[in-house]
């Protein structure tokens, strides 16, 4: 098996952080190279993300690599973050432009996440390893898969170690990303997102709003089955297990999954995979 990272996102709520304890007490049995924890701009996330990170490193053992975002902060506030980060004793960060929320007037003083890498590597040179994103299917605001590419590029170019996708089920869709990666230049390990289906109802809503497209006969076999969750859960688990079969397949490099937080979906693909 390949290595495996498992993503998590800042619980709020007491019953958000009981479950997020079980779900990483759960998955840490399956040995992830480390584990990432999501980030909201705008001062929504801006104590729990540090606070999260801390927990899964100090006490469920993990690696962790936190989600930064330059939206909406100065070069000072992202300073302190990564000096904290470090003290906390991470050694990876994911490094992202973010989204703006709504209402909020002001960028940040750092426009775009290639900007955000080089400010690490200028003010923290080597102490992280750096992952960024990037978009098999084009992200949703890039003017074209050209444009888009670019822009991955230059993060890679401003000191990127790593990338990890957006989420996708389309194989070929990788694959085709990869290939022109390497042909712009593009060297380092390109780590795909994989999306455990636990609510396809979720699933259509989260896709429609990042991008990642669900293939037309993988959304009528979910219809087919109406409203029958256990039969939902397991096609969904039959399919991104033989999604997650050809990738390693192909050439993988790792896998990095997006639990939202809950255990069962990603073991029933890992499980598969045994």
């Amino acid at each position: 098996m390949i290595p495996i990272s498992f993503e998590f996102y800042p619980p709020k709520t007491d019953d958000q952080r009981a479950q997020l304890d079980r779900s990483a007490k759960k998955l840490a049995a399956h040995g992830p190279e480390y584990v990432s924890c999501t980030f909201g701009a705008g001062g929504s996330t801006l104590s729990q993300t540090p606070d999260t990170v801390r927990h899964l490193t100090q006490h469920h053992g993990f690696s962790s690599a936190p989600h930064l975002s330059c939206v909406g902060g100065s070069r000072e506030e992202i300073r302190a973050l990564l000096a904290l980060y470090r003290g906390i004793g991470c050694e990876r960060i994911v490094a992202l432009r973010g989204d703006l929320p709504s209402g909020m007037g002001r960028p940040g003083d750092l426009r775009y996440a290639s900007d955000l890498v080089a400010f690490i590597r200028a003010e923290f040179g080597d102490a992280f390893h750096v992952e960024v994103g990037c978009y098999p299917e084009v992200h949703p605001q890039a003017d074209d898969a050209h444009a888009d590419m670019r822009h991955f590029k230059a993060k890679v170019d401003a000191g990127a170690d790593a990338a990890i996708t957006q989420y996708f089920y389309n194989a070929d869709a990788y694959f085709h990303f990869v290939d022109n990666a390497r042909r712009a230049g593009v060297e380092v390990p390109i780590v795909p997102g994989i999306m455990p289906i636990a609510n396809f109802g979720q699933l259509r809503r989260f896709s429609e709003a990042c991008g990642a497209e669900i293939p037309r006969w993988m959304q009528r076999q979910m219809a087919a089955h109406g409203d029958d969750a256990d039969a939902v859960r397991e096609l969904g688990a039959d399919i991104v297990a033989g999604l997650c079969e050809r990738l390693i397949a192909g050439g993988a490099p790792a896998l990095h999954f997006y639990t939202l937080n809950l255990a069962r979906p990603t073991q029933t693909v890992l499980a598969r995979l045994a």
